[in-house]
């Protein structure tokens, strides 16, 4: 049997299977959306709901642990790639 590999979503802190997750990655030309999860840098994973990405929005929770500001295009592309 294959392990399947968990991480936790910075917002609900709900432990999920790597694929239902999306992650957010600062590197030195500014924040990427990682299809992928191999880009290098600091990252960290959201849950692939429109509600989840509203709440961090908000809560400025995506600021707090990459450490600077997320402009509001990065959140739309965000909502593109879960739709």
């Amino acid at each position: 049997m294959k392990k399947i590999p968990m991480r936790t979503c910075v917002v609900t802190k709900e432990k999920l299977p790597k694929k239902e997750l999306l992650r957010i990655v600062k590197t030195d030309s500014g924040i990427i959306v990682d299809e992928t999860g191999k880009v290098n840098g600091h990252g960290c994973y959201i849950k692939k709901e429109l509600e989840v990405v509203e709440m961090a929005k908000s809560k400025h929770i995506l600021d707090r642990i990459l450490e600077m500001t997320i402009p509001d295009e990065v959140y739309e592309e965000i909502k593109t790639k879960i739709n």
